[in-house]
């Protein structure tokens, strides 16, 4: 896996992945920026949501469960400090279907942060990080 990051001015970058896809980074104004694009540090967030997101979506579809939607509502805290990691993350998924059950939805969020989320898992070694859930029953 690779990317390149490539300077644009002040602190804007375009991040460019292998497989092709590009997002432009910039900063707030207090920090030479112009607002134009998402912070760096949102953009790990959105990985964690995005690789748990994918995880339970996969779970419950492998168990033929009925989902219709899930959104990952991903907040953060972080050290009041130089450099300003995370110190708290959290994942609240909301996921909707027909049906589902409390506990296949329980085990794919489990599932997800204890053994398949390469990102969740990784910073775990650093960082809190926990999950809870909601069922949306749609008729």
């Amino acid at each position: 896996m690779q990317a390149t990051v490539k300077w644009i001015d002040g602190v804007m970058f375009v991040g460019e992945s292998g497989s092709g896809h590009a997002v432009v980074m910039d900063g707030p104004a207090d920090h030479g920026g112009r607002n134009m694009g998402i912070r760096p540090m949102e953009m790990i967030l959105l990985g964690v949501g995005g690789c748990s997101s994918f995880d339970v979506v996969h779970i419950l579809k492998k168990g033929r469960h009925d989902i219709t939607d899930c959104v990952a509502q991903v907040t953060a805290e972080r050290v009041d400090a130089v450099p300003s990691v995370f110190s708290k993350i959290h994942l609240h998924f909301v996921v909707s279907g027909r049906n589902l059950a409390a506990s296949a939805v329980e085990r794919a969020v489990n599932l997800s942060a204890e053994k398949y989320c390469s990102a969740t898992i990784m910073l775990s070694k650093t960082v809190e990080i926990t999950h809870d859930f909601e069922i949306i029953e749609v008729k």
